[in-house]
């Protein structure tokens, strides 16, 4: 007996053609769930108070996106790589308190400014180094170098308050142009710069291909100890200018400074699509998560509600980021 097979009928789509459309549709989510999450909470905090969409508090998330920005944009370098960087907060705190410190006994802001800025790119040179020579493991050692710049702060500082008025330092944090705060605008020229350098030169492309296959990478002539020390010593800068601008618009620095900002900025480029296990990530996505993170805690202040709820929303919003970076990953090795 004769089994006659007839074709799909034209314009009609094979059970195949119709799953792996479900699998775009569902990648482009994951891919883009920080924007649709974005847009939800937007819409919430708005339902809850109206005051979230004035101009005022518009200003204000903008302000606080801006230190959160330059930490996750530092640690998105080094997961980029498939490395991490958990020294960043200690680098803000211990590079502004020797900034404020040296402005107490007489030193220049804009001098300070530099010093700020130096001791961050040294404190990311010696990172890199330990990791890509000495062959550290990146979670341990920057660890390591956070807890003891933490300790360092707090020697430091002696447990007190550091009061900064000179204003050729604190400009950028408490200047304003137009009526608006000139600090945001460092965070906008940041992600341009980062993303022209990302997508644009020899050395963003040979930071995705180390991160993706960092064997293949160096049999290619790509000098990899030099990428990693070069990535984390950039890194370091941020995270140093990250300092000035927390400091420069607190007026001042604290023992304590930053300390909640750790898992939040591990948090906004993993939630926005760079993987944890490198290679993959782009700057837009970065974006969306600093501000994701950001609205959510401004909104949740906003409503009133304990500060126990606020911080247990930040800690979901994290496991979410591990989560949809687990998804994604997985999706990506089901593919190949």
């Amino acid at each position: 007996m004769t089994t006659l097979q007839t074709a799909p009928a034209a314009g009609a789509e094979t059970p195949t053609a119709t799953l792996r459309g479900r699998g775009r549709w569902a990648d482009l989510a994951l891919d883009n769930i920080v924007w649709l999450l974005l847009v939800v909470f937007v819409l919430l905090a708005t339902a809850l108070n109206p005051f979230f969409l004035s101009l005022a508090n518009f200003q204000n998330i903008l302000v606080q996106t801006t230190t959160l920005g330059f930490l996750a944009v530092a640690i998105a370098l080094a997961m980029l790589l498939g490395e991490i960087d958990l020294s960043v907060v200690g680098i803000l705190g211990f590079s502004g308190a020797i900034g404020a410190t040296l402005m107490e006994r007489g030193l220049p802001g804009g001098v300070a400014i530099l010093v700020v800025l130096a001791i961050g790119a040294v404190i990311g040179l010696i990172n890199g180094f330990c990791i890509a020579k000495l062959r550290m493991t990146s979670l341990i050692e920057t660890l390591a170098m956070g807890l003891v710049l933490g300790g360092a702060v707090l020697a430091v500082t002696k447990g007190r308050t550091i009061t900064i008025s000179d204003t050729g330092y604190t400009w950028i944090g408490q200047g304003q142009l137009l009526g608006w705060p000139i600090m945001p605008l460092a965070l906008v020229l940041l992600f341009v710069v980062i993303a022209v350098v990302l997508y644009r030169t020899p050395w963003g492309r040979k930071v995705y291909a180390t991160g993706g296959n960092r064997r293949a990478a160096y049999a290619a002539g790509i000098n990899t100890d030099r990428l990693v020390i070069g990535t984390y010593t950039l890194g370091g800068l941020l995270a140093g200018a990250a300092g000035w601008l927390a400091t420069s618009y607190l007026s001042g620095v604290n023992s304590t400074m930053g300390s909640d900002l750790l898992l939040y900025a591990v948090a906004a480029p993993v939630i926005g699509g760079v993987s944890l296990t490198g290679g993959r990530g782009r700057v837009l996505g970065m974006l969306g998560g600093v501000l994701l993170l950001t609205i959510v805690q401004v909104g949740l202040q906003l409503t009133n509600i304990s500060a126990y709820y606020v911080a247990m929303a930040g800690g979901v919003m994290i496991f979410l980021a591990v989560v949809v970076d687990a998804v994604r990953v997985r999706r990506r090795q089901t593919r190949h």
